[in-house]
């Protein structure tokens, strides 16, 4: 009798759990499984389109984007990845600083404006070599924008 007792109570156990996962998969799921999340860095000159481009990858709006003086965060969630991005200020006093802000990133975005002076243009090319050249960036992925192709002044790839 106690034999029919302890297989009754296993049954019911095993049903039970069985029940259990039937329903969760069926209903409820439960919550999503985390997204990776990557931690990068957005630098190039003022002016350049960084914060418009971070604006737009967040879809806010493009009406009141003031140029970024020190630097802002923000998060860019994708499908299947969230970028965590910190855009660092183009201005000459801020660029000094912008390998304070290198460490823990792991990838970089580099924005320049295409339709620039020639001027303009050397010094993003020196701040681009410099950070390709730093320590902590070196072996990281950089992923280059040339910026501002719908204005008539716009450099090609080539040219740029």
């Amino acid at each position: 009798r106690k034999k029919n007792v302890t297989s009754s109570f296993c049954f019911c156990f095993v049903f039970f759990s069985l029940s259990c996962q039937c329903f969760r998969a069926l209903c409820c799921k439960g919550p999503p499984p985390p997204r990776p999340e990557y931690d990068l860095v957005c630098i190039g000159l003022t002016g350049s389109g960084k914060t418009s481009l971070l604006s737009q990858l967040c879809s806010e709006s493009p009406e009141n984007i003031v140029s970024t003086t020190g630097f802002s965060i923000k998060a860019v969630p994708f499908q299947n990845a969230i970028l965590n991005v910190k855009e660092l200020g183009g201005a000459d006093n801020i660029r000094k600083y912008w390998s304070r802000y290198y460490q823990g990133s792991q990838g970089v975005i580099f924005v320049l404006d295409s339709a620039s002076s020639e001027d303009d243009l050397e010094t993003a090319r020196n701040e681009l070599h410099s950070a390709l050249q730093h320590p902590q960036l070196c072996t990281l992925p950089f992923l280059i924008l040339a910026n501002h192709q719908d204005k008539p002044a716009a450099r090609s790839v080539q040219e740029v």
